[in-house]
């Protein structure tokens, strides 16, 4: 979706209120593809900086079903998305080298590619279903928060191999 802009960048001491809602219904990157269950419209303000500059500040909520890092259950995850950057229109001699050249196309801003990078820049580094998830069992695979699997999770000290050898050859039988 593109969302004109002009206004802000050509007149003096704008400010404007839009909104824009969000086409996509999943996001992909090489994490893999998130499903979007619940979008909020994006709400921008636009401040005319000077002439062909403008600050660009909006905010939006977004909510994706998710895997569980740790035990592998589906989860909802909001992201509650907030951003605030300066941008140019096409003629301005700072244009070419701002961070949002991507996301300009002339006196058009594209918000699928700006939620696209905001969506990167504020996805959680550990998604979790809840704070204290305990995990999968790394010999059966069993989701331990239903419970204990009974498996040998005992994992010897690698620095103690070497003796564990020599005990294990002299033996007696």
């Amino acid at each position: 979706m593109l969302l004109n802009i002009s206004d802000a960048l050509t007149s003096e001491g704008k400010v404007e209120q839009k909104q824009a809602a969000l086409e996509a219904d999943s996001f992909k990157s090489r994490m893999g593809e998130f499903k979007i269950l619940e979008k909020k419209p994006i709400e921008f303000t636009l401040t005319n900086l000077s002439a062909g500059k403008a600050r660009m500040e909006g905010k939006t909520d977004i909510s994706f079903q998710a895997v569980c890092d740790r035990c592998l259950e589906d989860v909802e995850v909001t992201l509650p998305i907030a951003f605030d950057r300066v941008v140019y229109a096409p003629d301005h001699e700072e244009a070419e080298d701002a961070d949002t050249a991507p996301f300009m196309e002339g006196y058009q801003l594209d918000v699928e590619t700006l939620m696209h990078h905001e969506i990167l820049e504020n996805w959680p580094a550990k998604i979790l279903c809840r704070e204290d998830c305990k995990g999968v069992c790394p010999v059966c695979g069993k989701n331990l928060n239903y419970g204990e699997c009974g498996c040998d999770t005992f994992v010897p000290d690698p620095r103690m191999a070497v003796i564990k050898d020599i005990f294990e050859r002299n033996k007696e039988v």
